[in-house]
């Protein structure tokens, strides 16, 4: 995809151009903090129309783009952008089994499955996709209904055993790593906040999906993620905005800065401050309502599930988006 595609991204209201780093360090603690809260926060009410029109056209154009294989953006880019698109369709709260976007769903995850190295677990192109295609399954695990995935064709394997070969993955990788952390590959020894973050909330939302994820590697993570927080929320970085570069060096960093930071966003102040979320969601539902372009796309697959992705939590339909 090219540069041009990626500067039409979507502008986050209100200036949050804040790095993903800072923010997932905030998601992560509101995430591990969360208490029981009043049933209409945790499950949500009336989905405004604005939002409804935005998620729906975008859908429709994710659709549209889903390669037969299940992949989007001809298979070049990896399982993160996958991961997000199916994230996007199961976000929007229709049944993944017999709704109109089923056959999409199970395209996506039998994509993401058959790109997996059968050995390492290793989900491609980056330990950012790794992180992100970790997540998707985590939310479609125990959701979708295994006997309908594969449709008559022979099983890869199960998204439980998918999602075990990932963790382990993830494992192996952080004890190679003397930062405790993760970077673009299985096998890098240096580490930095953002894949950490990603590949930390793949880990997470796969063990409150049920997967045994060892304390270990989360308490290395999490510990990495704490040495690396000042005092003031904001987070050391290794490279700058090098490791978006974990999705395509030829991607504009900072449109993909400015995605991931409104997902990041999204999740922050929903778990951390409900009254500025619903400001913060209705400035963004307008300024993606206004930028939206007439196939409802927002650029490319990426840009246009992770654009989705930021008015998630209006729907509340996924256990990440819980309150």
């Amino acid at each position: 995809m090219n540069n041009t595609a990626s500067m039409t991204s979507p502008p986050v209201p209100f200036g949050f151009h804040s790095s993903f780093f800072a923010l997932v360090s905030s998601f992560l603690l509101f995430t591990l903090n969360a208490t029981a809260q009043d049933p209409s926060l945790r499950f949500g009410g009336a989905i405004p129309q604005e939002v409804e029109t935005v998620y729906e056209r975008g859908l429709g154009w994710l659709a549209s783009k889903q390669s037969d294989s299940g992949s989007w953006e001809g298979g070049n880019d990896g399982a993160g952008i996958d991961g997000i698109c199916l994230m996007a369709f199961l976000a929007g709260g229709e049944d993944p089994n017999f709704g109109r976007y089923a056959p999409n769903i199970r395209r996506a995850l039998r994509a993401i499955i058959r790109s997996q190295d059968a050995t390492s677990g290793y989900l491609p192109n980056s330990m950012y996709h790794h992180g992100f295609a970790m997540l998707s399954l985590s939310e479609a695990y125990g959701a979708v209904d295994e006997s309908l995935l594969w449709e008559g064709g022979k099983p890869v394997r199960t998204i439980g055993q998918a999602l075990d070969l990932a963790i382990r993955c993830a494992g192996t990788s952080q004890k190679a790593n003397r930062w405790g952390g993760w970077r673009y590959m299985p096998n890098s020894t240096d580490a930095d906040t953002s894949v950490t973050g990603a590949v930390l909330m793949g880990l997470l939302a796969a063990r409150n999906a049920g997967m045994a994820v060892p304390d270990e590697v989360i308490d290395a993570a999490l510990e990495y993620m704490k040495r690396s927080t000042g005092r003031d929320g904001s987070a050391a970085y290794t490279g700058g905005f090098g490791g978006f570069g974990g999705f395509g060096e030829s991607r504009d960093r900072s449109a993909i800065a400015t995605l991931v930071a409104a997902v990041s966003m999204a999740q922050a102040l929903f778990q951390g401050d409900y009254t500025s979320w619903q400001k913060w969601n209705a400035a963004t539902a307008r300024v993606l309502g206004e930028s939206q372009a007439p196939d409802g796309s927002f650029g490319g697959a990426y840009e246009t599930g992770m654009s989705l992705l930021a008015m998630a939590l209006n729907y509340r339909f996924l256990p990440i988006y819980e309150r």
